[in-house]
């Protein structure tokens, strides 16, 4: 697209025409995760000043999701995937085999741009770490939880996810 290079980075500047465009000429790649496993990715990372996963998944909840940080937004309010057609969305936990495809299918050469991934031990690790993380919360958080991402967990199969019970 002729404006590639512009200094705007979000869609939101640019007008309809030229956000078209723009879509229309470029492979549109989602990555998307299990929105809980998010969320304690952004509060081991010390995104959160909470001193516990409890108080830190409140003040989340409480701040409503215009002001809740990048980390803890629903996915859906991020990337508008009823909006943007994406080609391809790659789930997290299976990175090596959806990046190897996604490679394969713009022709670029896999081998040699693939980090080497450990799947099965990422998907064992967040599980072990949403059970520990899952056992902290109230059964009112749990609830309120699954209703702020509702909309993630309705729009991708996060069918393990603990906030999809």
């Amino acid at each position: 697209y002729p404006r590639q290079h512009a200094l705007e980075t979000q869609l939101g500047k640019f007008n309809l025409t030229a956000i078209e465009a723009m879509l229309g000429s470029y492979t549109k790649v989602l990555f998307v995760r299990d929105p809980f496993q998010r969320l304690i990715s952004t509060f081991m990372q010390g995104m959160g000043s909470s001193p516990s996963f409890s108080s830190f998944v409140q003040d989340v909840l409480d701040s409503g999701q215009p002001n809740t940080s990048v980390g803890s937004k629903p996915l859906v309010s991020l990337c508008w995937p009823c909006l943007v057609q994406y080609d391809y969305v790659v789930m997290f936990g299976f990175l090596r085999q959806e990046l190897g495809h996604l490679l394969r299918r713009t022709g670029l050469p896999v081998d040699s741009l693939l980090p080497e991934f450990t799947d099965n031990q990422v998907r064992w690790t967040y599980r072990w770490l949403s059970e520990q993380m899952f056992s902290e919360l109230s059964l009112q958080q749990k609830q309120q939880l699954s209703h702020f991402y509702r909309w993630d967990l309705s729009a991708f199969p996060f069918s393990s996810s603990f906030l999809s019970d």
